[in-house]
C-alpha cells in the first residue's frame, strides 16, 4: 500500500473546531511536524478537510527510511522549516499556483530533503 506524508505549515489559531480535531487525529499538533499515513479514502478525506493548513504527497521508500533513521521513532516527525524556504508565493496558496498547501504529489521528497537538518 502506498504511503502518504503529510506536512503541517500553517498554524491553526482561530481555525473551526472540526479542522483542529482532525489534525489532531492525524496527530499534527505543531507546525513543521510530519505523519506518515496509508493511503486509504478515510485518510485522503481527513487530509482533503484540512488541506488549507498541511501539504502531502506520495513519499518514496528511500525518503521514508532517510526520515525515520535521522528523525527516530515511527508516528509523528519533528522537522526544521525548509532550507531555502517554502515555494516563492508563501504558506496561502495552493501548491499548484506557486505556494506551499495542498497535494505536491512525488515532488514531496523534495521538500522533506530540505526541512530534515
Amino acid at each position: 500500500m502506498k504511503k502518504i506524508a503529510v506536512i503541517k505549515i500553517r498554524g491553526a489559531v482561530q481555525a473551526e473546531k472540526r479542522i483542529e480535531d482532525t489534525l489532531k487525529m492525524l496527530g499534527l499538533k505543531k507546525k513543521h511536524s510530519c505523519v506518515v499515513i496509508d493511503d486509504s479514502p478515510s485518510n485522503l478525506g481527513m487530509v482533503q478537510k484540512v488541506k488549507d493548513f498541511i501539504t502531502w504527497g506520495t513519499v518514496s521508500e528511500e525518503t521514508l527510511k532517510e526520515l525515520t533513521e535521522k528523525k527516530g521513532k515511527e508516528g509523528v516527525f519533528r522537522l526544521s522549516p525548509p532550507a531555502g524556504g517554502f515555494e516563492r508565493k508563501g504558506i496561502k496558496k495552493p501548491y499548484a499556483k506557486g505556494g506551499a498547501l495542498g497535494d505536491r504529489g512525488e515532488k514531496i521528497d523534495l521538500l522533506i530533503k530540505k526541512m530534515l537538518r
